[in-house]
């Protein structure tokens, strides 16, 4: 048998074993990378700590560019901070890139900026070899007033665990904008042209969501399930607070994403969901939380709890809930 890894993210047990041998020493460092947590926050002095977040856009290359931004500026949102500037590494594959290619992506950056009111200020540019399609490299900085930071690790036991929009949403965009292949047979070019929009309709930004939800109640807890979907998230979230979530996702499952998974293949619940935020909130501010949401045209579902009882994830039926070990989109891409 291979030792080899498969497509996707590290396997957290090496990624946590790597994290614990390289302790941090700086004081100032107040949240360091560990798994579930997706931004770092710094103090730098001031009433307002310093929020950095990297991400790179690797699966999609259709409006990449929006993608990097939009991901990147999730992180931020959901300690509480506002996105403000970002940076990329923008890597072009020789003898493919054009001036075409490139002034695309920067179009697609710079509108994705002008619509969070984030600033570009600066990154790296290269035709390299080895790669077969542009790879952005991204990274976002921003700030959070130091009374009101979230952290995906501070859900409290009682809380209710809200979730934005539905989910995978990002997998259906990449499904039908890369695999569009696969589909053509089962579904009409209307029905995957209108999946390929989720990118933008429903969108996959949660930083309106964020905001909305911040000013409408107590929010103690947020995470965006990206890489191994909602089912990653939920157990990002039970591991960083070191409590036990009891979780019924069915409700929130959007019926394309559900149409697109089944017709490739793929478990939706583990597919990548960037565009759903996930939130442990006050029970008692839940539904005033859901219809600030919804009154600014952001469904909300409620899909379960937070309890005492140790790290775990499970259904209402007690039954434990499968972490995947990569995200179901990455099989789409092995053979490639």
């Amino acid at each position: 048998m291979s030792d080899k890894y498969p497509l996707g993210k590290l396997p957290p047990e090496h990624l946590a074993a790597l994290l614990a041998r390289y302790p941090i020493a700086d004081p100032r460092v107040i949240v360091g990378p560990r798994p579930g947590e997706d931004a770092a926050v710094l103090d730098v002095g001031g009433e307002q700590y310093l929020v950095a977040k990297m991400d790179p856009i690797t699966f999609a290359t259709d409006e990449i560019g929006w993608y990097a931004v939009n991901v990147n500026a999730n992180d931020i949102a959901t300690t509480g901070g506002t996105p403000q500037w970002f940076m990329a590494t923008l890597l072009l594959p020789g003898g493919q890139a054009d001036p075409a290619m490139v002034d695309t992506i920067f179009e697609q950056m710079h509108a994705a900026c002008d619509a969070l009111g984030v600033a570009l200020v600066g990154g790296h540019t290269e035709i390299t070899y080895g790669i077969d399609r542009p790879i952005v490299a991204g990274m976002m900085l921003g700030q959070v007033e130091k009374a009101r930071l979230l952290s995906t690790g501070y859900a409290q036991p009682g809380d209710r665990l809200l979730l934005t929009k539905g989910y995978p949403i990002e997998a259906t965009a990449i499904i039908a904008r890369e695999k569009h292949d696969l589909l053509e047979h089962r579904f009409s070019h209307e029905y995957v042209e209108r999946c390929a929009g989720f990118l933008h309709e429903p969108g996959i930004s949660v930083v309106r969501d964020a905001r909305v939800a911040l000013n409408a109640g107590r929010v103690h807890a947020m995470h965006d399930p990206t890489e191994g979907g909602l089912a990653t998230g939920l157990w990002e979230m039970a591991e960083a607070s070191g409590l036990r979530l009891v979780v019924d996702p069915a409700a929130a499952l959007l019926e394309e994403g559900r149409a697109l998974c089944e017709a490739t293949g793929l478990d939706p619940l583990g597919a990548i969901a960037s565009g759903a935020l996930l939130m442990a909130v006050h029970p008692d501010d839940a539904d005033a939380i859901a219809a600030a949401l919804a009154q600014d045209g952001i469904p909300a579902y409620d899909i379960g709890r937070v309890e005492e009882g140790g790290t775990a994830v499970v259904g209402v039926d007690d039954r434990p809930l499968a972490r995947p070990a990569r995200d179901e989109i990455a099989r789409l891409f092995d053979a490639d």
